[in-house]
Formats: C-alpha cells, sequence, structure tokens
C-alpha cells in the first residue's frame, strides 16, 4: 500500500514527508493505522548519526493507533483493537524468558537493524529499499508494519493519539522509578533534565510517594512544571555547584538519582550527591557512544554506591503500559500535561520547538 512517512535521507538532514510503500504484514505482523506518534531524542539521535540506522530510512518508535490487518499467525490482536506501540524483542532469549524484554540479546538487531528479522525491509521508495523496522515499527508515517511482541492493547477510553509515548520515554522515565531502582516511599530523589523522561519519573515518584523530589533543570518553564506535577525543589544548574544546591535540601545526601542528561560534568556533581548507599540510574544516552564515567573508586566502595545502566525503564510493556494507563484513568498519572500535539506534517517544526524547550513531549497527529 501507498503510505506518507517521513524519510530521514542523510545524517543532519530533514525529515522528507514523502509517499513510499509498504508491505503487507506477514505471518506474525500487525498494520497499524497510526493516530499519534511521539518525537523522541532517540529518532533525532538517528537522524544526526548518533546511533546505528540504515539511510534513507523511516524512524518514529513512539506510535499508537488501530490495527488494520493483521498476519495470520496474530492471536494477541485483531483488526480494529486500538493498540500502542513499544519497542521490539526476540522473545527466544533468556531474559525475554525471564519477563525482561527490555535486556532482549537480540535488541539491537530488532530495533535499530532496519530491517525485518529475515533481513526484508517493509518499506521502498520505487525501486530503493529503505531503512524501516525502528524499534519494531517505523511510525513516523501514516500507518506503520508492527509484530505481534510489541503492540499492547488498549481500552477503548484511552486518549488514542497520546499514548505512544508511554511505549517509550514516558514508560523510561516511570518505569526507572517504579521498577528499575524500585524507589522507597518516604526516601529522597534527583531527577536530572526536566524532558518528557524526567517529568515521568517526577510522576511516578508521587505515585510512589517519594518524600523529596528534585528536579535539576535549566529551563524555568520546566521547573515550573516539575513543581506542579509534584516535585518538591527545583534546581537551576545556573545557579552553582549541584552537589552543594542538592545536599543543602538534603544535607546526607540524595538516596536515588535518575539522569536524563548523559553529561560527565553533571553525573560527576550527582554523583557527589548521593548518600551511603545511594544509587544512580543512568538513562541519557550519550553523544559520542564510546563516553565513560570516571568515579571515585574508594569512596564508591566506603558508602556502597551503585550506579546502573536502565533500558526502557525495565518495562515490560505488555503489562506496564496498561498500568499507567489504569494510573492515569485514576488522575494519579497525568502523562497528558507532558504533551504538546502538532499536525506530522510540521515535523520540522516539532523538532525545533521541543529543542528550543517550548514543549517537554511533541506528539504528531495525522490531519
Amino acid at each position: 500500500m501507498q503510505i506518507t512517512a517521513a524519510v530521514v535521507h542523510e545524517v543532519a538532514g530533514d525529515f522528507a514527508i514523502e509517499t513510499v510503500s509498504l508491505s503487507e504484514p506477514t505471518e506474525h505482523e500487525v498494520l497499524v493505522e497510526i493516530a499519534g506518534v511521539g518525537l523522541c531524542h532517540t529518532d533525532l539521535a538517528v537522524k544526526e548519526g548518533h546511533l546505528p540506522f540504515p539511510l534513507p530510512g523511516v524512524v518514529g518508535h513512539e506510535g499508537s493507533g488501530t490495527v488494520v490487518r493483521v498476519g495470520s499467525g496474530v492471536t494477541k490482536v485483531a483488526a480494529g483493537d486500538k493498540v500502542a506501540i513499544s519497542f521490539n524483542s526476540c522473545g527466544q532469549c533468556a531474559h525475554c524468558g525471564k519477563g525482561e524484554p527490555a535486556y532482549c540479546h537480540n535488541f539491537m538487531a530488532f530495533n535499530f537493524g532496519g530491517v525485518r528479522p529475515d533481513g526484508s525491509s517493509a518499506l521502498t521508495a520505487g525501486d530503493a529499499t529503505l531503512g524501516g523496522n525502528f524499534f519494531g515499527q517505523s511510525s513516523l508515517a501514516t500507518h506503520a508494519i508492527a509484530h505481534e511482541r510489541n503492540v499492547v492493547k488498549v481500552a477503548d477510553d484511552a486518549p488514542l493519539e497520546l499514548v505512544g509515548p508511554l511505549g517509550c520515554g514516558i514508560q523510561t522515565g516511570a518505569g526507572a522509578v517504579l521498577n528499575s531502582l524500585d524507589v522507597a516511599p518516604g526516601s529522597s530523589l534527583v531527577v536530572v533534565g526536566a524532558g518528557s523522561v524526567g517529568l515521568a519519573a517526577v510522576l511516578a515518584a508521587v505515585v510512589r510517594e517519594v518524600g523529596v523530589i528534585i528536579v535539576v533543570e535549566l529551563h524555568e518553564s520546566r521547573r515550573e512544571l516539575a513543581l506542579s506535577l509534584g516535585a518538591t525543589h527545583v534546581v537551576d544548574p545556573a545557579d552553582g555547584d549541584l552537589s552543594e544546591q542538592i545536599r543543602a535540601v538534603v544535607p546526607d545526601g540524595i538516596d536515588y538519582a535518575i539522569d536524563t542528561t548523559a553529561l560527565l560534568p553533571v553525573l560527576d556533581q550527582i554523583l557527589q550527591s548521593l548518600g551511603v548507599r545511594g544509587t544512580l540510574g543512568l538513562i541519557g544516552v550519550p553523544a559520542d557512544p564510546t563516553a565513560t564515567i570516571p568515579i571515585g573508586m574508594m569512596s564508591t566502595q566506603l558508602f556502597g554506591l551503585t550506579i546502573r545502566g536502565i533500558v526502557e525503564g525495565d518495562a515490560d510493556p505488555d503489562t506496564f503500559i496498561p498500568h499507567l494507563l489504569d494510573l492515569h484513568r485514576q488522575g494519579r498519572f497525568p502523562f497528558d500535561k507532558l504533551i504538546t500535539t502538532m499536525p506530522f506534517s510540521q515535523i520540522n517544526e516539532a523538532v525545533a520547538v521541543q529543542h528550543r524547550g517550548d514543549a517537554v513531549k511533541v506528539v504528531l497527529v495525522h490531519e
């Protein structure tokens, strides 16, 4: 079928809205008509050449919409079902078997390889094959081919255009608090960066009844938003040494920290802010994939510190996305307050808006 997609032709180039061809779903695939798709930092990291993906190609991995057709082997969803689309996983490796698909042994191939597991692509433009299957969806388009494993059926009353970011960014931030770090009620938490991932962590910290929630953010509007969502304190890094500002709030040091920036000078300050047995969770993707963190070995050992990487909030989308939607339905997880919708045709303007900090999370909707 012919669809409209945002094609990336070259590193650092703009998205080009074009007509391309999308193949029919194979045995375990699902064709989804996209209602909305979040614009995520990871999409832009591919566009800027910071992450591997074959170009020209179509990215997009926070899609949501309605199932149009399913392959002959699909039993999980049917035509007409409303779905959020999340990351893909193989379902066969040891970690998938343990319900830990975010640490699938084949994560890179299934999400960044640009092709289906059999080596084919669902996307073509004329005689040229396009990179596709991004996070098992390539949903910066009017339609996407997803896989049975990475579609999650949502209730009819879910805000369909807005649920796509639950499949990655919002899932990651919330999952970091509720799953990865399992932040204890009454404890202290610092969140570095008040983008959609960081603010989703704040929302989850409120759900978990964390005692002190400190948000570090340059933009005043985002600091104000963080306070309105439940942060107890905000810190402007321009006001001075971060560790001193944080310890002014919690003199003995923070129990948990979540970093979404991947900036080494910031991470150094956050490590100095951790209290005894403190834990730092790393979510931010560094611009340089070879970047390393220098740590004080003696202090790390003496104070029993933990530093751990986090992928997709350690979430199993099949259970975690419905959980977040249940919390939203109860008024306890208002993730919609993080979202600004813009027309899909304005994708390049949306990139600029998000880059300036004028919007926390842009979701592109089809007119």
